[in-house]
Order: structure tokens, then C-alpha cells, then sequence
């Protein structure tokens, strides 16, 4: 673990986060890798033991460990008036307050932005829901949901088998636009004195991400083909299967390219074929050109096809599983993964925000952290006693 760099853009910022799942979880790590002290809120009592997510198997086995780093964890039971109060404490010295319940929860709590901004004006008030307000807001969304009715599941599939991205990218993009709203409001509080209330729907992110097809529809008239059956731009663009059964995926993107590529492998004829003389003559020849490239191709293995791309700077990439990029000689080169702590304990790598500062990616300060983990630091800095703040992370 790095000690908490004083250069990071957020150190001195304070978030205050209830948050679960993926989207409100992402916004908190955002701020927090980038210098933020981000304190998760996490329920005890009422046969609750804080987020959810930590319990998580299958598809979800990730998450708790991967969207909560470099955070401290509070546990409070919120439906107590000891609970309550010590969150209410907690706000009153924070700058950002992060929720993503479903609507209403805050209210009921009174937790929502309108019964905060009293207590503190300053306070930035980060809401991350399914819909933005309007005719869909009572719906509960979740990524899967607003990819099939925002048009990305039916861009992603092949033609009449919609299908869902092979990540939470909903969530995951929702909450970057959370911490940027944040951020905005944080440069605008310097000159207003005042905070305000930020917005971040799954929704409204997902027609944003389809909003490239929308606009191809608004130019051409045409309604963009799902991407397994599109038109490809590009001639030569395609995941070939060559020796051995191995996969790679190609590229061959321009006119310099098509003729590297034809040397680089002795394809003198096709190089020659005036049918071929043009991307845009390659692209009406995919039919017939294609299946001639696969054949030949095929003789060869992923290794040496990669081989030959890289030293002619042709696009390529291996086929490659998630589990695969732990053992990345770039990543492992580039400092793209940390060591991390689970919260069992077992030690594993984080992948780092894909960014960097001065040349150096902000780094993991803090493991995820164990339930109530640090109540005793938060809380006694309020006031509680060492005592008082143990038995306030106690389930009833």
C-alpha cells in the first residue's frame, strides 16, 4: 500500500458515501484513487451486515473488492436515532455526500438532498439512480435492463438474439459520471461558496453510449445494423481462426496498410488485383476476399501472425480472458495492477484507474476494508468514545 500522497488532485476532500452494488461504488473509488477520503456507510442491524455485494458469488464476486478500495468503512444502523446521528455528525463535516438507493430511501431517512443542504450548503450531493427524473423514475433499473431498452443489447447481439455487454459498463460509466459531476461541482463551489445536487442515471449513460448509432440514423436515414452484422468500414477487420484452432483478431484499416500488409506476407496477386485497389473496392469484396485471406492465413499460428503485425505496426490482438491480463507483461510493466488485501484477507492485484498523474498512476492507499473496519478512527474524531463508536457498528 502507498502512503496518502499530498499531490493527489481530492486529498483533503472528504465523501461520504452510502453506496452498494456497482454504480454509487464507483463513483466513491474514482474520488477516492484520485486523493479523495471516502468513508462508506455500510448497514448493521435489522439482520443486515453491511453491502451487500460482499456476499456476492458468481458474476458478482468481484465487485465489492474491485469498486471499494482506498475507502474506510463506518458501519451504522441508519434506522436507529444513535445510528442516524452519528451519520448526520459525519455529513456535517463532508464535502460530497453519494448515494445510489433506490428513490425515496434517502427521503425516508432523511438523508436526501433537500434535508441536507440545511445542515451544510457546501455539501455536493451525488444521486446515481436508474432514470433521471421524468416519465420512467419509479422504474428499477439495473444495467442489464436499460441495455436491452437503450439499444445497446440489440447493437451488441447478432441480428434477432439481443445480448448484453460482457460488463456492468452502465454502471461502471454511470458512476464515472457521478465523479465528474462532483467534480464540477467541486471548481464551481470554489467560486460560488455553495454546493449543489449532481444527477447520474444507467439510462441516460446507455442512450449516450448507442448516441453514435442514433446520429448514423439522423445522417444517413439508415438504422445502424446490429455490430455482428454490420458493414464494416474496413476491408479487413475480423477475428481469423488459424493454426491449431487459435484465434486472432486482425486489421488491415488503409490503403498503406493493405499494401504493408500484402508484402509482409508475399501476397503479391492480391496486392495486384485491381479489384482490390481501394478500402472501399476491398469492402465490396469481402464476400469472395475474405474466405481466399482466411485460407491462407491459416497455415500459420496467432504468434507468428502477431509477430509479423507488430513489426509492420499493424493492428492486432491476441484473444485474450479477463483472468489472462493479471499475468499482462504491459500491465505488470506499467504499474496498471497493485497489490491489494481482500477483505478475507487472501492477497490479490488491483487494476488501477486508466489514467495517469504527473506520469504515475494514483495508487491503492487502502485494501477493502472490513466492515466497520474503521469506526473507531472515524467516529472518535467526532466525538464518540472508543466504546461508543464499536457499539454504534454492532448489529442489534
Amino acid at each position: 500500500m502507498s502512503d496518502t500522497p499530498h499531490t493527489l488532485p481530492y486529498a483533503g476532500i472528504r465523501v461520504v458515501e452510502f453506496t452498494h452494488m456497482v454504480m454509487g461504488p464507483t463513483c466513491g473509488m474514482l474520488l477516492a484513487d484520485l486523493g479523495a477520503e471516502v468513508i462508506k456507510i455500510e448497514p448493521v442491524g435489522h439482520g443486515r451486515e453491511g453491502d451487500a455485494t460482499r456476499k456476492l458469488i458468481g458474476s458478482g464476486a468481484g465487485f465489492f473488492p474491485m469498486f471499494n478500495r482506498n475507502k474506510k468503512s463506518v458501519a451504522l444502523d441508519l434506522l436507529t436515532p444513535e445510528g442516524k446521528e452519528a451519520a448526520l455528525k459525519l455529513i456535517a463535516t463532508a464535502d460530497v455526500v453519494s448515494e445510489n438507493f433506490k428513490p425515496g430511501t434517502m427521503q425516508k431517512l432523511g438523508l436526501d438532498h433537500a434535508s441536507l443542504k440545511t445542515l451544510n450548503p457546501r455539501l455536493i450531493y451525488v444521486s446515481h439512480k436508474g432514470f433521471l427524473p421524468g416519465p420512467y423514475e419509479h422504474r428499477t433499473a439495473l444495467d442489464e435492463v436499460v441495455q436491452m431498452m437503450g439499444g445497446l443489447a440489440y447493437m451488441t447481439g447478432r441480428p434477432g438474439d439481443p445480448l448484453r455487454a460482457g460488463t456492468s459498463v452502465n454502471d461502471i460509466m454511470g458512476g464515472m459520471f457521478g465523479a465528474i459531476g462532483a467534480m464540477a461541482a467541486l471548481a464551481q463551489r470554489e467560486k460560488t461558496g455553495l454546493g449543489q445536487e449532481v444527477q447520474s442515471a444507467l439510462f441516460e449513460n446507455n442512450v449516450f453510449l448507442v448516441a453514435q448509432h442514433m446520429m448514423q440514423f439522423a445522417v444517413t436515414g439508415k438504422a445502424a445494423a446490429p455490430m455482428p452484422a454490420r458493414i464494416s468500414a474496413w476491408a479487413v477487420y475480423d477475428v481469423f481462426q488459424v493454426k491449431d484452432g487459435e484465434q486472432i483478431f486482425l486489421a488491415v484499416v488503409s490503403d498503406t496498410a493493405w499494401k504493408t500488409f500484402c508484402e509482409a506476407f508475399g501476397f503479391a496477386d492480391l496486392l495486384a488485383d485491381e479489384r482490390l485497389r481501394s478500402n472501399n473496392d476491398r469492402v465490396r469484396a469481402r464476400e469472395w476476399m475474405l474466405p481466399a485471406l482466411r485460407q491462407r492465413l491459416a497455415q500459420h499460428s496467432a504468434a507468428e501472425l502477431a509477430a509479423v503485425f507488430e513489426a509492420n505496426a499493424l493492428p492486432f490482438a491476441p484473444i485474450t480472458q479477463p483472468q489472462d491480463l493479471f499475468d499482462d507483461p504491459h500491465l505488470n510493466a506499467t504499474g496498471g495492477l497493485a497489490p491489494i488485501a481482500l477483505p478475507d484477507g487472501r492477497p490479490a492485484k488491483a487494476v488501477l484507474l486508466p489514467l495517469t498523474l504527473d506520469g504515475e498512476r494514483p495508487p491503492v492507499r487502502l485494501s477493502p476494508p472490513k466492515l466497520g473496519e474503521h469506526n473507531v478512527e472515524v467516529l472518535t474524531a467526532l466525538g464518540y468514545s472508543p466504546a461508543q463508536a464499536r457499539a454504534l457498528g454492532l448489529p442489534d
